[in-house]
């Protein structure tokens, strides 16, 4: 049997999935569908699946999006735009030398278990040149922030509707009236931005979020978590940062904003420097949830009713491998819930592998190095995996931590704290192989 490896995707899990297994001597592939890597972080890529606009930069700093051995350059700022996010992982790509690896304009048709390899994990990857071939394993790093969810509402609605995944610039919603449904990143990000062409701009929340600015005190907010500061209690974490926000700005909820009533760690935050500013100003008017649609005119559950031009849906995504036959992965919850142990190890299919699959209060990319790093020594023989009991067994206690952490939505079906996720794949790493 082959002894190469096959990762799906060269976005910024896939590549440095590959960057790991060639230091560590393993062959593989990569195939991504576009003609370039990067994925999401490709502004206009041709896959077709970034959701990237034209202003978009990142909401966590450079120092902590970084992977482990290759820091951003000094001279980006704070928080590079995806022009720069791309250069650094196409100077990543080429200062560890495996671009010769990537099958560019090759997207994955379908995987499927080799025949007669029942419970030694190989797999069958058959490409969109036609060519099928056998691996020993299978890293998914496709992404999650493709495949659009689009809400349902009762009523129909008359004008233009789109999801945020298709925003790009904010000129074609000059003078309109628009209605932004989702407190999101990028939501946020869409309303501050087309609020300051349109003639009036709404943003529809269900339940609100915790606005939290890019710095306090002069430094990127995210540079106050640790691994020390990630030990505390969360009750102890969720003060402190309460404490920081009510410093650094007072709040929210005199800005227009309403408080969630959720605590401030039991839901992704949103990042924003100008959301407040823009909704104290007016520019932004905040209404709840959406009641029904009626022609060119939404009335939102508080019962007040506003004249909207365009609706853009920033609703989130939904988890997809498109590769899979539909029997085969089985989604929980809908779409949006895979059962992983760690959410990288499918424990019924030997040598099935997710990297990336994860929604961090951080950055994916360090999680995704280790992740890599964790499934390399798996490969390689230098640790090994709990039995399929035990894998199980962690799942569920993982599972119940994350239903008594978190809201229950389609968001936080993946959602991770950083560091004491870190802990948990680094401990992972160094578990002895069976006998």
């Amino acid at each position: 049997m082959t002894e190469k490896i096959c990762i799906i995707g060269a976005g910024s899990s896939g590549i440095v999935a590959a960057k790991v297994l060639k230091q560590n001597g393993l062959p593989f592939d990569c195939f991504e569908k576009g003609s370039g890597i990067g994925g999401n972080w490709r502004y206009r890529n041709d896959n077709g699946q970034s959701a990237a606009y034209r202003s978009l930069h990142i909401n966590t700093s450079k120092t902590r999006m970084a992977y482990s051995d290759f820091p951003m350059p000094e001279t980006y700022p704070d928080f590079p735009g995806h022009a720069d996010i791309l250069r650094y992982f196409e100077n990543y790509v080429d200062h560890f030398g495996f671009r010769d690896n990537i099958r560019f304009q090759t997207s994955v048709e379908e995987v499927r278990p080799a025949e007669g390899s029942s419970g030694e994990g190989h797999w069958q990857v058959t490409t969109s040149d036609g060519k099928t071939e056998t691996y020993r394993a299978v890293l998914v790093a496709n992404g999650h922030h493709w495949n659009p969810r689009w809400p349902e509402f009762p009523g129909e609605f008359d004008g233009e509707v789109m999801h945020a995944h298709s925003y790009d610039l904010p000129t074609d919603f000059a003078d309109k009236r628009v209605l932004v449904v989702g407190i999101g990143n990028s939501g946020v990000d869409i309303a501050c931005e087309t609020s300051r062409v349109a003639e009036a701009c709404f943003l529809s929340t269900r339940r609100s979020a915790y606005i939290l600015p890019k710095y306090a005190f002069g430094v990127p907010l995210d540079l106050y978590t640790t691994p020390s500061s990630s030990r505390l209690p969360t009750w102890l974490q969720k003060h402190f940062f309460k404490a920081v926000l009510k410093i650094s700005r007072g709040s929210q909820q005199r800005f227009g904003v309403p408080e969630p009533e959720h605590h401030i760690l039991a839901a992704h935050p949103t990042i924003s420097a100008d959301l407040l500013h823009l909704v104290g100003h007016g520019e932004i008017k905040v209404k709840p949830n959406i009641e029904r649609l009626m022609g060119d005119r939404v009335r939102f559950a508080d019962g007040t009713e506003e004249k909207i031009d365009k609706i853009v849906y920033a609703t989130g995504y939904k988890i997809t491998f498109p590769f899979f036959k539909e029997d085969f992965l089985k989604l929980q919850d809908g779409e949006n819930r895979v059962r992983l142990f760690r959410h990288v190890v499918h424990p019924d299919h030997p040598g099935l592998y997710f990297i990336g699959l994860v929604q961090p209060l951080g950055a994916i990319m360090p999680l995704a190095e280790a992740q890599s790093e964790w499934i390399a020594n798996v490969l390689s023989g230098k640790a090994g995996l709990p039995d399929r009991s035990r894998m199980e067994a962690i799942i569920e206690k993982d599972l119940k931590a994350m239903a008594k952490r978190y809201v229950t939505s389609a968001r936080h079906t993946i959602q991770v704290d950083f560091y004491p996720y870190l802990r948990d794949v680094q401990y992972e790493m160094r578990r002895q192989p069976a006998g």
